[in-house]
């Protein structure tokens, strides 16, 4: 696949989240594929490099906590050979009344048509207030 293409993927993952389609989303993601995610894995609970099955539970505990969904952003994207980064925001409410409002830098490796990679950066410290503090 070219840029344009692994770019376009990226961006269909997102748009998938935000259509509240995990099934579509997570079929744009390779088997094997991993996702690590920032932090000190003691004290925040998510942190970690994730296999598909770990991070499908991590994305549908999320939505379960959610009031109607979890509105994905992409603000910009740009790609070289098999890598894509991108700028993304969240915004959804959580049935807590809690407000996720995230910001991202992600970036993806694409490897024969589907996402094998992921390395996600975000305010951990907004995560854990929203997502873990009692």
């Amino acid at each position: 696949m070219g840029t344009e293409q692994n770019k376009q993927l990226a961006s269909e993952f997102f748009a998938r989240l935000t259509a509240n389609d995990l099934a579509g989303a997570l079929a744009l993601v390779a088997d094997d594929a991993t996702w690590w995610i920032p932090g000190k894995p003691g004290a925040m609970p998510v942190a970690g490099v994730h296999t598909k099955p770990r991070i499908t539970r991590v994305i549908q505990t999320m939505v379960e906590q959610l009031k109607t969904g979890l509105r994905m952003t992409v603000k910009s994207a740009i790609a070289e050979g098999d890598r894509v980064a991108l700028e993304v925001e969240s915004l959804g409410e959580l049935r807590n009344g809690r407000v996720y409002n995230q910001e991202y830098h992600v970036l993806m490796t694409i490897r024969d048509g589907k996402i094998s990679a992921v390395r996600e950066y975000l305010d951990t410290q907004h995560a854990f207030a929203v997502w873990f503090q009692p």
